[in-house]
């Protein structure tokens, strides 16, 4: 019923706030740099995203949880961050500064990894970094139609079998709704997009992806599945890492916009925009089931299965370093 109520509000939401987002003019405009569609697209589709997931909640959940309260205010905190920064409004310090208040009111409210093997402290530091680098992950793979919703979309389906097998009823129908709300987006972001989601969306996704991922359970076969969160986000994780590492070898700021994304990259070498996305959320859906494989496997096999997977991302890295993206 999540999912169904955050599709459908989805579905009648998105298109409003496009009509909003043109009436007053928050749209992206093409720059000849890194922004190349041919017409101006309406922001405000994070907006929309958000109301029908907490829509959907309202209806099918009682907020007695402060785990649960604690989500839905560092979420409403970055869509208002989000939307600010859809503005033009926001310097990346400031925008950083808020992300920082989000993430803090998330471990307020017990939202924080829960491993028996770490140190309370060390827990708590851990879960403040991968709050913020998930929030700016799904960020940074924004950058074509479809991409950051569909590879979210996925990603939450995975995390949602999780929760359920596992019992955890409160996680599986956040994450449903979560899933029907960008559902429902996607069918006005794939290519051609008809709008975006913007920071609102794309912070909001991230830090609730990673809010969720991380509490999940995946530990009850072998201690080395504690990783899978960061496997079924491999797809925005490892965008991160090789923008910075690319950025980084370049001599240029790690936050500045520049062509060096995985999928600006593929497309680059000899795939479509469609053609890319697809086999983003293939890979997605292939590392979620590779995640689900070590949660059952003996430890040997779970690092077996890990350091495919390290060999397989460095190989694609080096592979994807060589596109000449200067042409």
């Amino acid at each position: 019923m999540a999912f169904g109520l955050a599709l459908v509000i989805s579905l009648y939401m998105t298109p409003l706030m496009r009509a909003a987002a043109l009436r007053f003019g928050i749209v992206d405009r093409p720059d000849g740099r890194l922004k190349n569609q041919a017409q101006p697209v309406p922001y405000l589709g994070g907006l929309a995203i958000y109301l029908s997931f907490l829509l959907a909640l309202t209806a099918t959940r009682r907020f007695d949880s402060i785990e649960v309260l604690g989500m839905l205010l560092s979420g409403a905190i970055v869509v208002i961050l989000g939307l600010v920064d859809d503005l033009g409004v926001l310097t990346p310090g400031i925008k950083l500064a808020g992300q920082v208040v989000a993430v803090l009111a998330l471990i307020n409210s017990s939202v924080y990894i829960k491993l028996g093997f770490l140190n309370p402290w060390m827990a708590i530091v851990l879960s403040f970094f991968w709050l913020l680098g998930t929030t700016n992950a799904f960020n940074l793979i924004d950058i074509m139609d479809g991409l950051a919703a569909g590879v979210a979309a996925a990603a939450t389906a995975v995390l949602f079998l999780i929760a359920a097998v596992n019992g955890r009823t409160t996680y599986a129908i956040l994450l449903a709704a979560l899933c029907g709300s960008l559902c429902g987006f996607l069918r006005y972001n794939v290519e051609p997009a008809r709008i975006y989601m913007g920071d609102t969306g794309s912070m909001f996704v991230g830090m609730m992806l990673g809010a969720l991922a991380m509490n999940n359970s995946y530990t009850r076969r072998n201690l080395v599945a504690s990783v899978a969160p960061v496997i079924v986000l491999g797809v925005p994780i490892f965008d991160t890492l090789f923008v910075m590492y690319v950025r980084f070898r370049r001599g240029l700021p790690v936050f500045l916009g520049s062509p060096d994304h995985f999928a600006l990259r593929l497309r680059k070498w000899r795939l479509s925009t469609r053609q890319t996305v697809l086999a983003s959320w293939a890979a997605t859906i292939v590392l979620g089931g590779l995640a689900i494989v070590m949660m059952l496997s003996t430890t040997t096999a779970a690092i077996v299965i890990l350091a495919g997977i390290a060999v397989a991302g460095l190989a694609l890295g080096l592979l994807l370093r060589r596109i000449d993206m200067t042409l």
